[in-house]
């Protein structure tokens, strides 16, 4: 994409776009000077995908440029116009000479985005999956517990076709968690992505429900795991395209391919437990991450572990009040609960479906997912059995 601009605040907004998650495999060169600029560079040039034009000349000499600018298109580009006059009569006359979309400035960055994605994607196309992505401010603070029933909830809390991606390769537990050991996952899919589509990646899900599947880490360490920093993007971009929930359970490390995930994702959920280096981690990642993500909703919190015993802990109010957010939720800590389902290969809901927990995970989901709370008389929380 190329744009030729005319005014700071369109320039700002375009730059400011071309930064954003959203259009991080677009590559973006912006240039001041209007359409006659355009015209000028595309005479013994070829032109790109898409030719974003700012103009607040008279219509008449805008056709005049746009007519010598058609002269120099390759067939395949698209033009986008942006104005500074509300007219649906000017908007009708672009269209009809070819120019693909018209926008009034001014315009924010999420509008602009949104712009380009109809061009490409059209109002017909199938709407993307939603991934969220769990991490754990610190190791041993029960991320990888926390995003499995997170996980287990919206898919049948909501009735939607989920699924858990265990991407903590050498140590990951989704295997463990929901008593099942198949012999593919995650890793073939990684490692093999010459061999990559929707039907591949379906092959190597595990169902454990008829709405909920699985990709397992295979928890070896007969190689290393030092992925490059693209190595998951094919992966979750299929999943994206064919999966209306993906949950990410992020192992606890910094580096290139665990930033670029976290970043890339819908929403970004840190699990954390209330003492003083999960205080520290949590502020540390909130700030990394909304820097990167200046146009998404910030990273989310939940407390878990809370109340462990004789541990000196941050009160909720002042941890919350130095993250300058209330938590997603808060999880109590509970020994005999938590132990009996991770020995049993269990969800939280199967071992006790009357838990305050339980409701509290639920709640997490159907915010997470967009949804209004919903209150159920039964928890619908047991897996089917071999004869449903």
């Amino acid at each position: 994409m190329q744009g030729f601009l005319e005014s700071n605040d369109v320039v700002a907004v375009v730059e400011s776009a071309a930064n954003d998650r959203r259009m991080i495999k677009a590559h973006v060169k912006v240039h001041i000077g209007g359409v006659p600029a355009a015209v000028e560079a595309y005479r013994n040039s070829p032109t790109p995908n898409l030719i974003v034009l700012e103009s607040s000349a008279d219509r008449s000499v805008l056709f005049e440029q746009l007519a010598l600018l058609a002269e120099c298109c390759d067939s395949g580009t698209k033009v986008m116009v942006i104005g500074h006059e509300n007219d649906i009569l000017l908007y009708r006359e672009l269209i009809y000479r070819g120019v693909s979309d018209y926008i009034v400035a001014p315009m924010n960055i999420l509008d602009f985005i949104g712009h380009i994605s109809a061009l490409y994607n059209g109002e017909s196309s199938e709407t993307l999956g939603r991934v969220i992505a769990v991490v754990g401010a610190k190791g041993g603070v029960g991320a990888s517990t926390v995003c499995h029933n997170l996980a287990w909830s919206i898919s049948r809390q909501l009735a939607l076709q989920t699924v858990l991606v265990d991407l903590d390769l050498a140590f990951g537990t989704v295997g463990l968690d929901f008593n099942q050991d198949p012999p593919q996952g995650i890793a073939e899919a990684i490692f093999s992505p010459e061999r990559l589509d929707a039907n591949f990646i379906d092959r190597l899900a595990s169902r454990c429900s008829d709405t909920l599947s699985i990709l397992p880490a295979p928890a070896t360490l007969d190689r290393s795991y030092d992925l490059s920093e693209h190595a998951v993007d094919a992966t979750l971009d299929i999943l994206r395209a064919t999966t209306p929930c993906v949950i990410l359970d992020v192992p606890h490390q910094w580096c290139a391919w665990t930033r670029r995930v976290l970043v890339g994702c819908d929403d970004v959920v840190i699990v954390a437990s209330p003492d003083l280096a999960n205080l520290r981690n949590t502020k540390t990642l909130i700030d990394s991450l909304n820097a990167s993500r200046l146009n998404d909703h910030p990273p989310r919190l939940i407390l878990n572990m809370v109340g462990l015993p004789r541990r000196p802990e941050i009160s909720l109010g002042e941890f919350a009040k130095a993250m300058e957010m209330e938590p997603l939720g808060v999880i109590p800590f509970e020994a005999r609960l938590f132990g009996a389902a991770a020995n049993n290969g269990q969800m939280l809901a199967e071992v006790d479906p009357r838990s305050k927990i339980i409701e509290t995970i639920d709640d997490a989901g159907q915010l997470l997912m967009g949804r209004a709370i919903v209150r159920r008389g039964k928890n619908p929380c047991s897996r089917p059995s071999s004869s449903d």
